[in-house]
C-alpha cells in the first residue's frame, strides 16, 4: 500500500485463558489496531483443562497478521510499530524438546486441578521429611510450611507451575525422559511464545520474566534466581528451565512474519501487566482484574509482605537492573467462567450480557448462595478439595436467583481477599480500580460496590492488562520518553474517564449476606481429599 503515515506505535500481544488479542497502542494508550482470536480448550476429565501449544502458537501468529493488516487499512504503515510487549495467562505449564522445539505433551492450565495427589505428596513430604534449607538441615511441619513460602511466597497448591510440571514428569513417559536426558525445556506461556516468535530451535531464546517466575513455586522472591532449595524439594533440574530476565528489557526480536526484526521488549504475567496499565505502581495502590478468575494486587514497593492472611507475596514487576517492586495477591479461579458455565453448560442464558439482564429481574437471590469452586478454592482459603456448591435452594429458586447469586460469589470472594488485605498491609481499602471482560456489565459492578461496601471505579480504557505489557515495551526502549520507574513519564497515557458505583446496601444486611456467605463455604471445603501417591 502507499502513502501509509508513519506512527510510533508499541504492540501487545496478550494470550489470555481462552483467547489471544494483539492490539497496537499510541502514546496516549488509544487502540490504534487490534485483532483477537479464541483458541480451542480441552477437558479430557473432570477438574482437567489442557490446551494445544501449536494452536495456541497459530493464534499468536494469526493475531499479529491480522491486526497489522487493520493497522495499514487505517492508513499507517506496519513499521509504525516500534517494539512489541507480551503478558500471558500465569502459571501455565508447556514442555517441550530441546532438540525438535516440539510439545512434548498439551499445556496444563493453571486453573487445572488434576494435581490434587501430587500436592497432597509434597505436604506429606513437607510434614514428615522437610525441606532441606541447608545441608543436613532439614525443616518440617509448621517450620517447613513457613520456609518455603519465605523463599518462594506461595503455598503448595495445584496453581503454581512446580506442580503441574512435576505431575507432567510423573504421568507422561516421553516428559520423564526429557528430563532424565536433559532435553526438556520447560516454561509457562510466555516463555513457549518467546521461544517461537524468536526463532524456535534457530536462536534457543529459553527466557521467562520476574513476574511469571514468581508464580513457579521454584524462584526465590529476595534473590529473583531459581532456588536449589525449591528445586531439590520438588525434584527438578535446573538444566530445564528458562533464564529469568526483568519484566523491560530488550531481549530478542521477532523472526517471521509481518513484524519481523520489531524487538520484544517486555514481559509480565498478566496480572501484574494489569497492575503496570493501571498505573498501580506505587506502594499502597490497588487494581482487581475480572476475566476468567479474578486476581487483585496490592502494591508493596520495595518490601516483601508475607501474608499471615491468606494471600500471595508475589513480583509485581522489575525494570531492567533496578530493585523489583512487590505486590501482595488475591486470587480467585472462578469469575467469568462462572458465567461461561451458566450459559454453555446450563444454558440459562444464550450469552454473556443476558446474566447481568437476569440477575437484575430479582431484589435478591431469595436466600442462594454459590460457591464457585468448580477447581477448589484459592485466595484466602487454599483449600484444592472444595467443591462447587448451591445452597439455599428452594421452590422459590428460579434461574434469575442462580444468575444473581453468581454474580454475588464474585463479590463475596473479592471481600474476603480485601479483609485479608486489610489485616496484612494495615490499609484499609475505600475504593478499588477495576477491568477486565467481565466489568462490562453495570450490575457486576452495583452488586460487588453493595456487597463489598466500597467504591468501584471502572475505566472507561479497561485494556490495562495489554498496556501494561506495552507500557514495560515501551520503556524498554525509552519510546515516548516512557520509564516505568518514573510515573510521571506515564502522565499522558490513559487519561480517560472513568465510572464509579458506590455502595447503597444498607450495612445490616450486607453484614447478614456476609455470614450467610461464611457459612456456605465451610459447607463447600474439603469435599474432595487429595491421596499422597
Amino acid at each position: 500500500m502507499t502513502n501509509l503515515k508513519q506512527g510510533e506505535f508499541v504492540g501487545s500481544l496478550d494470550c489470555g485463558t481462552t483467547s489471544t488479542r494483539f492490539l497496537v497502542f499510541d502514546k496516549y494508550a488509544n487502540i490504534v489496531a487490534q485483532h483477537q482470536l479464541e483458541y480451542p480448550q480441552y477437558y479430557p476429565e473432570p477438574s482437567w483443562h489442557e490446551q494445544d501449544p501449536d494452536e495456541l502458537m497459530e493464534s499468536c501468529d494469526v493475531c499479529i497478521a491480522e491486526a497489522s493488516k487493520a493497522l495499514e487499512a487505517a492508513g499507517w504503515a506496519k513499521e509504525s510499530i516500534k517494539v512489541i510487549g507480551i503478558t500471558n495467562q500465569r502459571e501455565s505449564a508447556v514442555a517441550w524438546s530441546r532438540k525438535t522445539g516440539k510439545p512434548l505433551c498439551r499445556l496444563i492450565v493453571w486453573d487445572d486441578s488434576r494435581t490434587k495427589n501430587t500436592v497432597a505428596h509434597f505436604e506429606h513430604k513437607l510434614q514428615s521429611v522437610g525441606i532441606e534449607v541447608a545441608p543436613g538441615q532439614f525443616k518440617k511441619g509448621e517450620e517447613g510450611i513457613h520456609a518455603l513460602r519465605e523463599l518462594s511466597g506461595l503455598p503448595i497448591s495445584t496453581y503454581f507451575s512446580a506442580i503441574k510440571l512435576r505431575w507432567m514428569i510423573d504421568h507422561h513417559e516421553n516428559v520423564r525422559k526429557a528430563h532424565e536426558e536433559d532435553d526438556l525445556l520447560f516454561g509457562t506461556v510466555e516463555s513457549w511464545i518467546v521461544y517461537r516468535l524468536t526463532g524456535g530451535t534457530q536462536t534457543n531464546l529459553h527466557i521467562t520474566d520476574v513476574t511469571n517466575a514468581s508464580r513457579t513455586l521454584l524462584m526465590n522472591l529476595k534473590t529473583l534466581k531459581w532456588d536449589p532449595v525449591l528445586l531439590k524439594f520438588f525434584e527438578i533440574k535446573d538444566s530445564v528451565l528458562p533464564k529469568i530476565v526483568s519484566s523491560s528489557e530488550v531481549y530478542g526480536e521477532l523472526a517471521y512474519g509481518p513484524l519481523k526484526g520489531v524487538k520484544i521488549g517486555g514481559i509480565a504475567g498478566d496480572q501484574q501487566a494489569a497492575l503496570v496499565g493501571n498505573k498501580c505502581l506505587k506502594q499502597g495502590e490497588a487494581k482487581c482484574t475480572y476475566g476468567t478468575g479474578a486476581f487483585l494486587l496490592f502494591c508493596t514497593g520495595e518490601d516483601i509482605v508475607q501474608s499471615k492472611h491468606g494471600l500471595l507475596s508475589t513480583v509485581a514487576y522489575q525494570d531492567g537492573n533496578g530493585k523489583p517492586i512487590y505486590a501482595l495477591e488475591g486470587s480467585i479461579s472462578v469469575a467469568g467462567s462462572a458465567i461461561k458455565w451458566l450459559r454453555d453448560s446450563m444454558k440459562m442464558v444464550s450469552s454473556a450480557s443476558e446474566v447481568n439482564t437476569l440477575a437484575d429481574s430479582v431484589p435478591d437471590t431469595g436466600g442462594v448462595y454459590f460457591v464457585t469452586a468448580f477447581s477448589g478454592l484459592l485466595a484466602p482459603y487454599w483449600d484444592p478439595g472444595a467443591a462447587g456448591l448451591l445452597i439455599g435452594l428452594s421452590s422459590y429458586t428460579t434461574p434469575a436467583h442462580i444468575a444473581l447469586a453468581t454474580l454475588e460469589a464474585n463479590a463475596f470472594q473479592t471481600r474476603a481477599i480485601l479483609e485479608s488485605m486489610k489485616l496484612d498491609s494495615k490499609a484499609d481499602l475505600k475504593h478499588l480500580k477495576v477491568d477486565g471482560g467481565m466489568t462490562n456489565g453495570d450490575k457486576v459492578m452495583k452488586v460487588l460496590a453493595d456487597i463489598g461496601g466500597f467504591t468501584v471505579i471502572r475505566p472507561e480504557m479497561r485494556e490495562s492488562t495489554a498496556l501494561g505489557s506495552a507500557l514495560l515495551a515501551g520503556s524498554a526502549v525509552r519510546l515516548h520518553g516512557w520509564n516505568i520507574s518514573q510515573p510521571e513519564t506515564l502522565a499522558e497515557v490513559n487519561t480517560k474517564g472513568s465510572v464509579n458505583f458506590t455502595p447503597s446496601m444498607p450495612e445490616p444486611e450486607r453484614e447478614k449476606r456476609w455470614q450467610g456467605w461464611k457459612r456456605a463455604i465451610e459447607r463447600s471445603k474439603g469435599w474432595e481429599e487429595g491421596v499422597d501417591e
